[in-house]
């Protein structure tokens, strides 16, 4: 039997674990400037914040039946960061988050919004039970020690929105410990999506000389406890005991030794603590004064933070790894695990804490014959017998990858470090630094010139404030855009390197990358908006409505192809382009011409996601993407698979021409295949 148009386009549609993107939206376009009053610049970002939230603007997508908790305002270099929280029918929407940016007088200037479609009516009925949802995510784990509840949620981070049974376990995963948060569909049993707490890394030696430390007197008892911090202590892992003594003297220089171990561990935390405060204004590593308690005596060459404590462990000579970039390296997890949208994701989480490794070492700035600032992470000792574990100017010279491509998000989380770290290099210190760093290769043989450190981690960090549930890679690539943006209006200058250093290493232009003009504030592109191209020279994103938000706008498409219906999940927005579907004999095309200038390179990316009622390895059903005469991909059915793939093609040989960009998709007479294009975007460089 046929199958009537596109009644099947859902089939493979709903994709476990797949991180949507996110939207981001300006609100209105105004130069963050601080008041003298932080208390006024909070109150008036919550007020502004509430209203534009009661209005419920279209990018929200929000559904008649969902309620909004506004959380505690952030503040950064005179803006406001508002998070907010999602809840359906009184259920926690996982996904459901986004934050409001505003200035200090309560201009709302930016919206980064997870959620990329309303839920509409979902029934709160789970068909599966909560003790079969459990058993589910305890099999998760090789061994369970510990389940903390079940409950229903909402699950917004896939194709579709799914009622789930949310379990978080604790106990031992293929990686060691682990506390493993679990969403289980509650209709179907599938598991949509899983967030490890236990983040993992490794570091250096445990000698940072001579240091002063922040210590508690309590009577005639000194201890390792920050007297000003909240629980930043170091304890004993054996038994989670602080150490303590009669005297204020720590440690006796040997790697060894436990305590010594701490005295490395607490100079690391209370270096960041000040670095956080100094250079970031931040209070505390989580944002409220208080720190984790750091626990020397892992039985493992690694460190971890799970969300309570952090462990130090030891290398392969037994001495305790509490270097300045393990410890700040493992504090940076718990800093993103308490900066909007929780640890981030998409395989960003190691480079995002590989970058407060970095700051803290070069705020501390020891000399060479201790933990001297560079760009290696576990340089100091070999922590198991092969030197440092990543080079964050060159990726490749430890095995990982320089340069950004679609594998990158599932790879092994460390080594998918490699693109992030490569970028924070060059936005840090550039591809030739003159300061004695190492040059830095690129991906794309441009020359990129360093904004220093300081700048790099404000950027950083600012763009962490923006970061949803919905972070991964490209994401923070549109975030520290408009991080350097909003911290520096009236230079374009910081805005153009975090370009051109995501450029240096192959992450393309997004759709919702804001714009820069020096002397001219340009609007960030708003959910339905499209970006517009960057003037001049060999930079840039040229084709015009590159995520379809705009219709038929700048392109040329078959009938129907250009769509907002809800039947097939955009990547980005509302809009993409949906080619076939119809279980019949069809073609379907999509087209745009574009001119490349001479002498730049181009980059063709798109996303695309393909779903079929076909079976077997015989491609019944095509799609064809050309650049001009050149034949770039032929996909098919047997290409089809759960969520969105990102695709990039050079088509630098067309630098010169007036080229047209096409998708054509040939569908034959029985059993659809639905070939969804969305978020493209040829890139200058």
């Amino acid at each position: 039997m046929k199958l009537s148009p596109r009644l099947v386009a859902l089939s493979g549609a709903v994709a476990a674990g797949l991180i949507a993107a996110g939207t981001t939206a300006a609100v209105q376009a105004a130069p963050a400037h601080p008041v003298p009053n932080p208390a006024q610049a909070r109150a008036a970002a919550v007020g502004a914040a509430s209203s534009l939230v009661a209005s419920r603007p279209g990018y929200l997508h929000a559904s008649a039946n969902d309620a909004f908790v506004q959380r505690p305002v952030i503040s950064s270099e005179g803006i406001q960061y508002v998070p907010y929280e999602r809840t359906y029918k009184g259920l926690a929407v996982v996904g459901g988050d986004f934050v409001l940016a505003t200035t200090s007088t309560g201009e709302v200037t930016y919206a980064s919004v997870a959620q990329q479609q309303s839920i509409g009516e979902l029934s709160t009925t789970p068909k599966l039970t909560a003790a079969t949802a459990e058993r589910t995510a305890r099999a998760q784990l090789r061994k369970v020690t510990g389940v903390k509840g079940t409950t229903l949620v909402v699950h917004t981070l896939g194709a579709r929105p799914a009622l789930a049974w949310e379990t978080t376990v604790t106990g031992t995963g293929s990686d060691g410990p682990s506390r493993l948060t679990v969403d289980v569909d509650a209709v179907t049993g599938a598991v949509l999506g899983t967030q490890e707490h236990v983040v993992r890394g490794t570091g250096t030696g445990a000698w940072n000389g001579p240091v002063t430390l922040n210590t508690t007197q309590s009577g005639s008892t000194y201890s390792l406890k920050d007297p000003t911090v909240t629980n930043q202590s170091c304890q004993d892992a054996a038994n989670n005991t602080t150490f303590s003594g009669p005297d204020d003297v720590w440690g006796n220089g040997t790697g060894t030794s436990k305590e010594t171990g701490c005295v490395d561990a607490l100079f690391s935390a209370q270096t960041e603590h000040k670095m956080l405060s100094q250079w970031l204004g931040r209070n505390g590593a989580n944002g409220s004064g208080g720190a984790w308690p750091i626990r020397v005596g892992l039985n493992d060459q690694n460190a971890y933070y799970d969300g309570s404590q952090v462990q130090i462990g030891k290398n392969t000579a037994g001495q305790w790894i509490g270097s300045l970039d393990v410890v700040a390296h493992e504090i940076g997890h718990g800093i993103d695990d308490t900066t909007p949208g929780g640890i981030s994701r998409g395989n960003t989480q190691e480079f995002v804490a590989d970058t407060f490794g970095a700051a803290t070492e070069w705020f501390a700035n020891e000399p060479a014959s201790y933990d001297a600032p560079d760009f290696l992470v576990g340089e100091k000792i070999n922590l198991v017998g092969s030197g440092p574990i990543r080079n964050m100017y060159n990726p490749s010279a430890l095995g990982d990858a320089n340069c950004y491509s679609s594998s990158i998000p599932s790879q092994e989380v460390h080594a998918a470090a490699g693109p992030g770290n490569h970028w924070f290099y060059l936005l840090a210190m550039g591809s030739n630094p003159t300061n004695g760093q190492p040059t830095s290769p690129t991906c794309n043989s441009s020359t990129v010139t360093g904004l220093g450190i300081q700048k790099a981690i404000k950027i950083m960090y600012n763009a962490m404030l923006l970061k949803t549930t919905s972070s991964s890679y490209l994401k923070y690539r549109t975030w520290t855009l408009q991080a350097a943006k909003a911290l520096y209006p009236g230079s374009c200058t910081e805005f153009n390197t975090v370009k051109a250093a995501w450029d240096a290493v192959s992450l393309p232009a997004q759709s919702a990358d804001p714009t820069c003009t020096t002397g001219t504030p340009t609007p960030t592109p708003t959910a339905t908006s499209t970006p517009t191209p960057t003037p001049g020279g060999c930079s840039g994103q040229k084709l015009t409505n590159s995520g379809f938000e705009s219709g038929t706008t700048g392109w040329t498409a078959s009938s129907g192809v250009i769509t907002s219906s809800a039947s097939q999940a955009a990547h980005g927005g509302s809009y993409k382009a949906w080619l076939d579907g119809y279980g019949s004999t069809h073609t379907d095309t999509v087209t745009q011409s574009v001119s490349i200038p001479a002498g730049c390179r181009a980059t063709l990316s798109f996303w695309l996601h393909i779903d079929t009622a076909e079976s077997g390895s015989t491609a019944y059903d095509k799609l064809t993407v050309k650049a001009g005469s050149t034949t770039l991909a032929t996909y098919s059915n047997v290409n089809a698979a759960s969520g969105y793939v990102q695709r990039s093609f050079d088509v630098s040989a067309l630098a010169g021409t007036t080229a047209t960009i096409s998708f054509s998709g040939v569908e034959d007479s029985s059993l659809q295949t639905s070939f969804v294009v969305d978020d493209t975007a040829l890139t200058l460089s």
